[in-house]
C-alpha cells in the first residue's frame, strides 16, 4: 500500500474535482434550490471535516463525498438522499448536533441522519452487543424511511473499497459486519451490483486465499471466456437482426464469492464450475410486450443451443423474486461443450436488478411498472415494523430475527377458497394460520394439508391447499415458538403468552416476597434482579409466572443473594468496558499477559498466562490466518478469519476481538485431516503412506479407506506442523495417478 503524503493545494483541488463530478451527475434531476440545498450541505461538510483525515492519511471530506456519488450513480437517488450522504458522520464525528442539521436543513435531513448516527456511548455487558443495537437503530430509522439503509449501504461499500488502511482486526471485523448484516441487506433490496460488490471484498479480508486463488485463475482463463462468448453470440445476433429484435448483448463473470459459494455447495474445483459466466439480452420496449419478448429471445437461443432439459429454465417473470427481480434464465450447451446461463430481461428489469428498490420506484412514478409486478420490499418493511413492535428481547435476539427476514427463498400456499398466500421458505402451518389471522393462530390444533390431517408444526410446499382446526380451548404455549419461523407468528405468540402470565405476576411477587421475610432479605430491585439473573429469564413476566408455579427453588435463595457476581464476567466487563478504565483493550490484555506485545502469540509460554483454545469449528492450524476471542478472564478461542461462526462473533462482539497469530519458531504438532477421492488401483495406499511417513516423516493416527464400484475413498487424520506443511504435503498427494481430490477436513475449497 502506497504511503498518503498530503500536499493542501492538490487536495484542493481534488475535493473541487469531486463535488463538481457529483453536481455534474445531478445537473439534470436538480432544479436551481435543490443544488444551492446541496451547496450548503457540502459547505457544512467541508467546514466540519476540514482538520479530519481518513486512516489512509486523506481528507476526510473524500468519503462523504465518495458516499454521494455513489447515492447518485449506483442507486439513483434524489436531493435528500444526497445531503444526507454528504453530512452522514457530521454529528457523529464532529461538534454538530442533530438540532444544529434540523435547523438548517429540515426535519426530514435530521431524521435519516439520525438514522446513520452510530450509537457511541453506550455501556454494554459481556453478553450484549453494541453493533447489534446500531443495527437496531439504523431498522427503527428504515422502517420510517427506506432511504436509511441505502445511503448506509453506500457509507460501507466506500468503506470496503478503501478498507485496506485499516489495521488486520479493523478489517476482520468491518468485513464480517459486512458478510453477516450488510450483504443480505443489498440482496433483500435488490441492489445486486452493491451485494456483490460487498461480498467479494468481505471475501479478500476474511478469507484472502480462497479470494486470490479464484482472482488468479479468473484472470487466466479472460480471454479464453471473452472469445468464448464472441463466438456464442454471432448466430444469436444475427438470428435477432433477422427478426428485427433489438437487444444489448453482454457477457458477465460471476463475482468471486458467488463462484467461490458454489464451489462450497456442489463440492466442486473452479475448474467444474459450469456457469462462471452468464450472457445477458437486455431489450427496451413498452410493459405490456416485456414477458411476449423475453420469450421471443429464448425461442431463438433454444433454437440454435438446445439444453434438452426443462429444469434448465428458470422463469421469474409472472412470478418475480422476493426482492422484486424479474427475467427468464436458461442454460444451455454452446458449441465448444461448456455449459453458459443465458439471461433475458428488459431494460426496466436490468435497472430494477441491478439498482433495486430505488429503480422500482423511478419506474413507479412514470407509470411504467406493470400491474402485476409485486412491490415485495414494501411487504419485507412491514414485516420489520412487526419485529421493532416487540419490547422484549434484546437487539441481538432482534437482529436474529431481521435475519430471517432477510431470507429470499419463499413458499407458495392456498387457503380452502384458493386465495394464495405467500410465506418464508419453511414456514410451518402455524405460521400459515397467524399469517390469516390472530385468533386464527391462537387457537390452532391442526389442520388438513391437501386434505390429509397434519400437526401445527408441518412445513409447508408449494402448491399445499391448506385447511386450520381450531379449538376454543386451545392456547399458544412457550414450545410453540419451535413451530414457527415468521415475525408475525412469535409476536402474536408472545402476545398471547404475556396476556396470559400477567395474571401470575402479583402472586408470583407474593411468594417470592414471602421467601425474601423469611431469610430476612432486603426485597428490592437489586436482590430481585439477582434471582431473575440466576433463573436465565430475562423477561419479567416469565420470571414471576416461574415464581408462581413454584418453579424456583426457596432454599437456594440466600446462596444466590450471598455470591458475589461472578468473577469471570466482572473480570471481563473491566477488559471491554473503557467507562471503567482508561486503558485500551490491548493495554489491558497485554497486562494479562504479563508482558506488552503488539499481539497475543500463539505458542505454549502463552497458556500458562491465558489459556486459549483452538475452535473445533475450523480447527485453525500454524499458518492460518486467525482470530481470538476473549470470552472469560482466562480463556481465548482462537478462530480462522474465514470460519463462518467468528464471521458472526465479529459482526455481533466486535468490541471482543484479540488480534492474534503464530509464533514462526513454533514446532508444536496439531491434529488435522485429509479426505481422499479417486479412482481405486492396485498399490494406491502405500503410495499414500510412503508419501505421508516417508517423505514427510509425519505421524498418522488414523486411516479410513473404503472401494466401492472402482472409486475410492478416505480420510486421514494425521499430527502436523503448520498449514504450510499441510499445504506441502496435499501437493505431493496430487502428483499420485488416479487421485482425483485432496482437501483438508474441514477447510473451504481453494
Amino acid at each position: 500500500m502506497e504511503i498518503y503524503i498530503p500536499n493542501a493545494e492538490l487536495e484542493r483541488k481534488t475535493i473541487l474535482k469531486k463535488y463538481k463530478e457529483l453536481l455534474l451527475l445531478l445537473y439534470d434531476k436538480t432544479t436551481t434550490e435543490q443544488r444551492k440545498t446541496i451547496h450548503k450541505a457540502m459547505a457544512l461538510a467541508a467546514s466540519a471535516h476540514k482538520d479530519m483525515r481518513r486512516r489512509s492519511g486523506e481528507p476526510y471530506i473524500y468519503h462523504p463525498l465518495a458516499v454521494a456519488k455513489i447515492v447518485v450513480q449506483e442507486i439513483n437517488l434524489g436531493t435528500t438522499s444526497v445531503v444526507c450522504a454528504l453530512l452522514h458522520d457530521v454529528v457523529e464525528d464532529t461538534e454538530y448536533t442533530l438540532d444544529d442539521i434540523r435547523d438548517l436543513f429540515g426535519e426530514k435531513v435530521a431524521k435519516i441522519t439520525d438514522g446513520l448516527t452510530k450509537i457511541e456511548d453506550l455501556t454494554i455487558n459481556s453478553d450484549e452487543s453494541i453493533q447489534a443495537e446500531n443495527f437496531r437503530k439504523i431498522f427503527l430509522s428504515m422502517s420510517e424511511d427506506v432511504r436509511v439503509i441505502l445511503i448506509k449501504l453506500a457509507d460501507r461499500l466506500h468503506n470496503m473499497r478503501t478498507l485496506e488502511s485499516m489495521p488486520p482486526e479493523k478489517q476482520w471485523k468491518i468485513s464480517s459486519e459486512t458478510s453477516y448484516f450488510y450483504v443480505p441487506i443489498a440482496h433483500r433490496l435488490g441492489l445486486y451490483s452493491i451485494k456483490s460488490e460487498l461480498e467479494d471484498y468481505a471475501m479478500r479480508y476474511t478469507d484472502p486465499i480462497s479470494y486470490r486463488t479464484i482472482y488468479n485463475k479468473l484472470k487466466d482463463t479472460e480471454k479464453t471466456r471473452e472469445s468464448m462468448i464472441k463466438d456464442f453470440i454471432a448466430p444469436i445476433q444475427k438470428q435477432l437482426a433477422e427478426e428485427n429484435i433489438i437487444a444489448e448483448v453482454s457477457g458477465r463473470t460471476k463475482s468471486i464469492s458467488s463462484i467461490y459459494q458454489k464451489m462450497k455447495r456442489q463440492n466442486v474445483s473452479f475448474e467444474d464450475v459450469y456457469d462462471i459466466f452468464a450472457v445477458r439480452f437486455v431489450f427496451d420496449c413498452e410493459p405490456q410486450e416485456e414477458i411476449k419478448r423475453c420469450w421471443d429471445i429464448y425461442r431463438i437461443v433454444s433454437n440454435i443451443y438446445p439444453h434438452n432439459k426443462p429444469d434448465r429454465i428458470r422463469d421469474f417473470l409472472t412470478t418475480p423474486k422476493p426482492n422484486g427481480y424479474q427475467a427468464l434464465h436458461t442454460t444451455v450447451m454452446s458449441n465448444s461443450g461448456k455449459w453458459i446461463e443465458v439471461q433475458i430481461r428488459s431494460k426496466r428489469m436490468d435497472e430494477i436488478a441491478e439498482r433495486g428498490f430505488a429503480a422500482h420506484y423511478k419506474y413507479k412514478e412514470v407509470g411504467r411498472t406493470p400491474k402485476e409486478y409485486d412491490n415485495r420490499v414494501e411487504e419485507w418493511l412491514s414485516k420489520i415494523r412487526t419485529v421493532l413492535k416487540s419490547e422484549d428481547g434484546s437487539a441481538l435476539d432482534f437482529l436474529n430475527e431481521i435475519k430471517l427476514n432477510l431470507e429470499l427463498k419463499e413458499v407458495y400456499v392456498f387457503t380452502p377458497k384458493g386465495d394464495m398466500r405467500v410465506l418464508p421458505a419453511g414456514a410451518t402451518l402455524l405460521d400459515f394460520a397467524y399469517d390469516l389471522h390472530t385468533n386464527l393462530g391462537n387457537k390452532c390444533l391442526g389442520g388438513k394439508v391437501n386434505s390429509n390431517i397434519v400437526p401445527r408444526n408441518y412445513i409447508l410446499k408449494n402448491g399445499d391447499q391448506i385447511e386450520i382446526i381450531t379449538s376454543k380451548n386451545q392456547q399458544p404455549t412457550f414450545e410453540w415458538f419451535d413451530y414457527v419461523k415468521t415475525s408475525r407468528a412469535k409476536e402474536c405468540i408472545k402476545e398471547a403468552i404475556k396476556s396470559e402470565q400477567k395474571k401470575f405476576s402479583q402472586e408470583g411477587m407474593r411468594i417470592l416476597k414471602e421467601y425474601f421475610d423469611e431469610f430476612h432479605i432486603d426485597y428490592t430491585p437489586q436482590n430481585i434482579g439477582r434471582i431473575q439473573a440466576a433463573t436465565r429469564i430475562k423477561s419479567p413476566i416469565e420470571f414471576w409466572n416461574y415464581v408462581a408455579e413454584h418453579k424456583l427453588s426457596k432454599n437456594k435463595i440466600p446462596q444466590i443473594i450471598s455470591n458475589e457476581k461472578n468473577k469471570d464476567l466482572e473480570s471481563f466487563q473491566k477488559i471491554i468496558s473503557t467507562k471503567h478504565n482508561n486503558k485500551s483493550i490491548d493495554t489491558l490484555i497485554n497486562e494479562q499477559l504479563e508482558k506488552n506485545p503488539e499481539i497475543f502469540m500463539l505458542d505454549e509460554s502463552a497458556s500458562g498466562k491465558i489459556k486459549h483454545i483452538i475452535a473445533p469449528c475450523c480447527k485453525p492450524l500454524p499458518g492460518d490466518q486467525v482470530v481470538g476471542f476473549q470470552t472469560s478472564s482466562d480463556e481465548i478461542i482462537v478462530h480462522r478469519t474465514n470460519c463462518p461462526d467468528a464471521i458472526e462473533q465479529m459482526s455481533k462482539f466486535g468490541n471482543r476481538i484479540i488480534k492474534a497469530k503464530w509464533r514462526k519458531e513454533q514446532e508444536i504438532a496439531f491434529l488435522s485431516g485429509i479426505k481422499l477421492e479417486g479412482f481405486d488401483k492396485k498399490g494406491m495406499i502405500k503410495e499414500i503412506i510412503d508419501i505421508i511417513s516417508a517423505q514427510h516423516n509425519l505421524n498418522i493416527r488414523s486411516l479410513n479407506i473404503a472401494t466401492k464400484n472402482g472409486i475410492f475413498t478416505g480420510e486421514l487424520m494425521l499430527y502436523i506442523e503448520n498449514v504450510n506443511a499441510l499445504n506441502k504435503l496435499i501437493e505431493e498427494l496430487g502428483k499420485i495417478d488416479n487421485l482425483e481430490k485432496i482437501e483438508r477436513v474441514g477447510f473451504d475449497l481453494v
